[in-house]
């Protein structure tokens, strides 16, 4: 037979309301409601922010890294003669 014979539910709401009191059991059932949607709420959210943050990584990479312009040649200049040693 096991637990979920309706007798044995009923001698467990009997206990449970001998326990808490007819007016708590309410007070109860709404505290659970409330929090229960809050954690409903807060987890479809926390999804939709993960979604958008996948989302804008991806528009944000580029699709081909920009090339930038290669520097002008240098021209090498000496501003000093150099000497050489056998000729002095």
């Amino acid at each position: 037979m096991g637990f979920t014979s309706p007798w044995h539910w009923a001698i467990v709401a009997v206990v449970v309301i001998i326990l808490f009191g007819s007016k708590k059991l309410p007070e109860a059932a709404r505290g659970l409601g409330r929090s229960l949607r809050i954690f409903k709420s807060e987890v479809k959210e926390m999804q939709n922010d993960g979604k958008s943050d996948t989302d804008t990584a991806t528009a944000q990479q580029p699709a081909a890294p920009a090339q930038l312009p290669s520097p002008a040649p240098v021209a090498q200049t000496e501003s000093t003669p150099q000497h050489d040693a056998k000729s002095a």
